[in-house]
């Protein structure tokens, strides 16, 4: 595929559930290899426009394509890393094991290489064998993401990949998914709060508040007016934010 190659295109897309509508007429194109940041304020159908592009949710009306196919014959392209993963702390199982879960279709001595690969990606080759529930919220973050990777994917999507944890941290896995997209090619679709992430990181935005309120470059798109119309009240607060 070329850098212009749409790899996702949603056409008229609207989602309603028990007559109130989430997604108003949403359409737009996500070019192969490009990294897309999905910004807008609490309730404004971000997860909600996630779950369709996963196939875990069918459109109202309009269409959603991967590649030229329904998201539930495209889903085994899509790595998915989740805002929040909760589980028992307390539940005795590693790393090695957790991933292997994941894998579980294959044979094990191909498990056991895939895991091993993937944590050696995310630059964490040396904690197979430490407690899942012992990790910090970075490293928990890293593994999260070498799981969503055990396969070979051609899109990411993560949903705030960043959350809770500390600027170190962040900084590492903003730089492997960087390389993700850079050196496999790998199409990102990024949720986030943190413009300055937005404005840094992402070769496309969309602005979402149930309606496509801008589509494009961040910093020709992500105007004082696209943020009023967004944020309403708080659009200084993160105005301020993206000027940094």
């Amino acid at each position: 595929m070329t850098q212009s190659t749409p790899i996702i295109e949603v056409s008229n897309l609207n989602k309603t559930y028990q007559k109130q509508t989430v997604l108003e007429d949403i359409s737009f194109a996500v070019s192969s290899g490009s990294v897309l940041a999905i910004i807008g304020p609490n309730g404004a159908g971000k997860s909600t426009l996630v779950k369709i592009l996963l196939g875990l949710e069918t459109p109202t009306h309009g269409t959603v394509l991967i590649d030229g196919q329904k998201p539930q014959v495209a889903r085994e392209r899509i790595g998915y890393v989740p805002q929040r993963f909760t589980f028992d702390r307390t539940v005795p199982i590693t790393v090695h094991e957790f991933l292997m879960l994941a894998a579980c279709e294959e044979k094990e001595h191909t498990r056991t290489s895939m895991v091993d690969r993937a944590l050696q990606e995310v630059g964490l080759p040396n904690i197979a064998d430490h407690q899942l529930g012992a990790l910090s919220g970075g490293q928990f973050q890293r593994v999260m993401i070498a799981r969503a990777i055990l396969h070979h994917k051609d899109i990411l999507i993560l949903d705030e990949p960043a959350t809770g944890i500390d600027v170190a941290a962040e900084k590492t896995i903003y730089d492997f998914i960087r390389k993700l997209n850079e050196e496999r090619g790998v199409t990102v679709l990024l949720i986030s709060h943190e413009l300055d992430i937005v404005f840094s990181f992402a070769t496309q935005v969309i602005c979402l508040n149930k309606r496509l309120v801008c589509h494009g470059v961040p910093k020709q798109v992500i105007t004082k007016d696209v943020l009023q119309e967004m944020y309403g009240h708080l659009a200084g607060a993160y105005h301020h934010h993206c000027d940094k």
